[in-house]
């Protein structure tokens, strides 16, 4: 009876989320209330979803604070001189241009917001590739591409969602990825060579000298708008900062939710020491903060009735029941590869907060944990970014002026061709097991 009130949540979930009869964030608050009455677990529901915000607690506060800390940085122009080096450097090759684009894209998608990263890329290199001629679906899909692996970063998304749902720390479950996103990225630098060299033999190389300021009144005024808040001065003690701040996260001696807490305090104080000058930068992020933190705080209810009526250890037994034993070991690898089709078909929320419990419950009958079935979970985040259901995919599109399906066609094997180089790093070094 709990396995089959569990699936029926989980598919009214999804359902209503799919079809947007509910948001996300009603519905993983109000949906499991409702089935929770339902089963006859009222009595109890109110410790149970307390428990589960408790739990979601530190990764909501290290997500809000590292979206406001890198959305700052941005702020700040720490990447302007990398952009006006990579304007200056890739000139009139494209080949050049086109690795460009996929180092800038890459360092702007720190902040694990797509928008941002699509609107800084799009913003500085459209005119050069119109002005080259080059192919406009390139720099929609390296742009992707980037996105699809830095994604995977704890304040991302997926990643987010993943460690709300499994109710696992940040340094379970991506410090293990960081080697295997390194592997991510080097596949998206041989993509990017790959087409680069295609239209380099098709174009040939240009010689010319390009500024972002030639192209249109617009962006110079947006340019001017800007200089109000951009601290070039700093841009050495910025760049140490997060430097600093990388470093403290990889060796993992301290939470990450204090270690962006105090990231962030410093760089607003050194950046901003004028108290109207800070909240102006806060409240410029804020909406993008809480857009992210507001779900995975109501996810905290979620998985707190899920937990504490027990309906996840039912349905895990239910299908560990359906999985034939010998496929039980490669679970991790399995759901490494499905995760890519179920993010394309369906929204992130519904797979990690409606799916991925369920698998990580059922994997634990084979000895595997719910960090590693995480870690396997974001490995299609690569695809996701290309589903007509990421908001941010359609922000590009309009940028560049091209067809999603056109786009779509073109960077689908690359995508997926992502997922695979990652998936075999994080077999071979140990990331996944099978």
């Amino acid at each position: 009876m709990l396995s089959f009130l569990g699936f029926s949540m989980v598919a009214v979930f999804m359902y209503l989320i799919m079809t947007k009869r509910l948001t996300p964030l009603v519905a993983l608050m109000l949906v499991p209330i409702v089935f929770g009455l339902i089963g006859g677990f009222a009595k109890g529901m109110g410790p149970m979803m307390v428990e589960g915000v408790k739990d979601i607690a530190p990764t909501a506060i290290m997500i809000f604070f590292a979206i406001l800390y890198f959305g700052l940085m941005i702020d700040s122009g720490l990447f302007d001189p990398l952009i006006a080096q990579i304007l200056k450097v890739v000139k009139g090759d494209p080949l050049k241009i086109v690795v460009g684009t996929a180092v800038l894209s890459m360092l702007v998608a720190l902040d694990g917001d797509g928008t941002t990263t699509y609107m800084i890329t799009v913003s500085s290199l459209l005119p050069l590739y119109k002005r080259l001629n080059m192919n406009p679906l390139i720099l929609a899909a390296v742009a992707m591409l980037s996105m699809g692996v830095m994604n995977m970063t704890p304040w991302g998304g997926a990643s987010a969602m993943a460690m709300s749902s499994l109710n696992i720390e940040a340094s379970e479950l991506f410090i293990p990825l960081i080697p295997v996103m390194g592997f991510g990225l080097l596949w998206v630098l041989f993509v990017a060579f790959t087409l680069g060299k295609r239209e380099r033999k098709r174009l040939g190389i240009m010689e010319i000298q390009y500024s972002p300021q030639q192209d249109t009144k617009l962006e110079l005024a947006a340019t001017i708008e800007q200089i109000d808040y951009r601290r070039p001065k700093l841009v050495w003690f910025n760049f140490l900062l997060t430097l600093v701040l990388m470093v403290c996260l990889i060796m993992d001696f301290m939470s990450l939710m204090i270690l962006f807490m105090v990231a962030f305090a410093i760089a607003l104080l050194v950046n901003y020491p004028i108290v109207k000058d800070q909240q102006k930068r806060i409240s410029s992020h804020a909406s993008n903060a809480v857009a992210v933190v507001s779900i995975v705080i109501a996810a905290g209810i979620f998985t707190g009735i899920m937990s504490g009526t027990e309906m996840i250890d039912a349905m895990a037994n239910t299908l560990v029941s359906l999985i034939p034993d010998a496929l039980g070991p490669y679970l991790p690898v399995i759901v490494a590869f499905l995760s890519a089709p179920f993010t394309f078909f369906m929204s992130n929320n519904a797979f990690y907060f409606g799916v991925l419990p369920i698998i990580a419950q059922a994997a634990e009958a084979y000895g595997i944990s719910a960090a590693e079935i995480g870690r396997a979970s974001i490995l299609g985040q690569p695809l996701h970014v290309i589903s007509p259901l990421v908001a941010a995919a359609h922000l590009l599109i309009g940028m560049v002026g091209i067809e999603f399906g056109d786009l779509q066609r073109f960077a689908i094997k690359w995508a997926l061709g992502t997922t695979a180089v990652m998936t075999i790093a994080a077999l071979v070094l140990g990331v996944i097991s099978i």
